[in-house]
């Protein structure tokens, strides 16, 4: 196989190895948000070297589908057919085809952007049902792989399909975007020599979507990247947020409309005050927005310290998305070297997108702190001042990122970016400690409270130092994380 030209996706690689040695048929569904190398990935891996592939045309029409189909399969059969009637008839034929290869060790079916070929009234997908449990099962040396950037589609008539197909996936990868560590040997791979802060500030715009990155210039510097890729006349990325909400979610304006609710309000919100703020309906519907937008990794979920399960906070953390509603949505001007000329006062953006990638790099941390194999559960915690039952007044305070550790410990992390050593000034020290104990008061926990920063470049020794009980930094959200 060619894994080796392939960065990262170690686990799906080892997946994929399981499923070419189970001596058995597997149905494979790889799904994940647009542009992130689902196809890439069978590619590379299978070499291309398919018994039969065909992918779906975006917004084509039933007979054009069909008729792609015709021709893919006589280009793999190398016998001319005839477009197929529907898709009972395709299949017919797939399946006649394909027995003609039973003596083969290994017969590789790689149907792409399925979700794309289930068109109004094609009965595409009954006629699959059919050719999976009617026939395709039943050959220990068929393996089926299929892929969707349509994620709704996916999990909801795939995965969690109800009928025919209901547990019928043998096996099923989510595919993720890099982190930092895979992006930056995916930039080295491409001749790019950046060092880790020009990454970090690259990973800050595209995030981990391997597309984006692929699309960088190693002549340019990152900031003349990000101008011709979203600010010059005719930016491939410019129009990039609208297609890829269309083409991943069936209803993409209620996604968007949550999407651009959370971006307005860093901390998260509950499901109840997403519905007052985007007027969206409580129902099962919105549901399955959020569980969708969490698979894609647009957001997260997580509790605040000490609340319940209903009271699940959404917080938008993905970075490109952040970007562009910061940015791009109401950008109007003409200047093709816009964020060249205003990097010096993105400092607040900074600020919040390094908070972002520290979310997305929690296991780095916790290698960092050497707590990797202990119990932990990470959430958040937000109080308003509050006065006590003994008349004292309590300032409140807010913590982006705590880790509740089994052991007996809670990390408190403060998450700052900076262009040096991070230094912690006398009000900033009595912030932190006022913070703490405010914390204490707040949620009556016993266990012990470490203050840990988690800084770009590390934090200055200086008089104010002593409170920080542990300190994690850029580079160490470059490791690779255990597990």
């Amino acid at each position: 196989m060619g894994k080796k030209q392939l960065i990262g996706r170690e686990r799906e690689i080892q997946l994929l190895d399981d499923i070419c040695g189970s001596g058995k048929a597997e149905f494979v569904a790889i799904y994940g948000r647009r542009r992130i190398g689902k196809t890439f990935l069978v590619d590379t891996y299978f070499r291309q070297e398919y018994d039969f592939f065909i992918a779906g045309m975006y917004e084509a029409t039933n007979q054009e589908q069909l008729a792609n189909f015709a021709h893919q399969l006589s280009q793999y059969s190398r016998t001319i057919q005839s477009p197929p009637h529907d898709w009972m008839e395709a299949f017919f034929q797939l399946q006649g085809y394909l027995q003609s290869l039973r003596d083969k060790e290994r017969i590789v079916v790689f149907i792409d952007e399925l979700p794309w070929f289930d068109t109004p009234r094609s009965r595409f997908l009954k006629a699959f049902e059919w050719f999976w449990n009617g026939w395709a099962s039943k050959q220990d040396n068929l393996k089926l792989v299929v892929c969707g950037s349509s994620t709704s589609w996916m999990t909801n008539k795939l995965i969690g399909n109800k009928g025919g197909l209901h547990n019928r996936v043998t096996r099923q990868i989510r595919l993720k975007p890099f982190n930092l560590h895979e992006t930056e040997l995916f930039l080295q791979s491409k001749g790019f020599a950046l060092p880790r802060k020009q990454i970090m500030e690259a990973y800050m715009v595209m995030g981990g979507t391997p597309y984006y990155l692929d699309m960088m210039r190693k002549s340019q510097s990152v900031a003349q990247n990000i101008d011709a890729l979203f600010f010059a006349e005719n930016a491939p990325l410019k129009g990039e947020f609208d297609f890829l909400f269309k083409s991943l979610f069936n209803d993409s304006g209620l996604y968007r409309t949550v999407v651009e609710t959370l971006a307005a309000k860093g901390k998260g919100l509950t499901r109840q005050e997403i519905i007052d703020a985007s007027g969206a309906t409580d129902n099962g519907y919105l549901s399955e927005v959020l569980s969708n937008l969490q698979r894609c990794d647009f957001i997260r979920s997580y509790n605040a310290f000490g609340k319940k399960e209903r009271d699940v906070l959404y917080q938008l953390t993905d970075l490109y998305s952040l970007f562009y509603l910061r940015f791009l949505k109401n950008y109007s001007g003409r200047d093709e070297h816009y964020w060249s000329h205003i990097l010096d006062t993105t400092a607040t953006w900074k600020g919040y997108a390094f908070e972002m990638v520290c979310l997305h790099h929690i296991p780095q941390i916790k290698k960092k702190l050497g707590i990797s194999g202990i119990q932990t559960e990470v959430s958040s915690w937000f109080a308003k001042p509050f006065t006590d039952s003994n008349g004292t007044k309590w300032p409140g305070g807010q913590i982006d990122l705590l880790i509740d550790r089994r052991d007996g410990v809670i990390n408190l992390c403060e998450m700052k970016f900076a262009e040096k050593e991070f230094v912690i000034s006398k009000d900033y020290d009595k912030e932190l400690c006022d913070r703490m104990a405010t914390f204490r008061h707040h949620s009556k926990t016993r266990k012990a409270l470490h203050l840990t920063m988690v800084t770009s470049f590390g934090v200055a020794h200086n008089a104010y130092w002593n409170n920080i009980q542990n300190e994690a930094t850029m580079d160490d959200l470059f490791d690779l994380a255990e597990g």
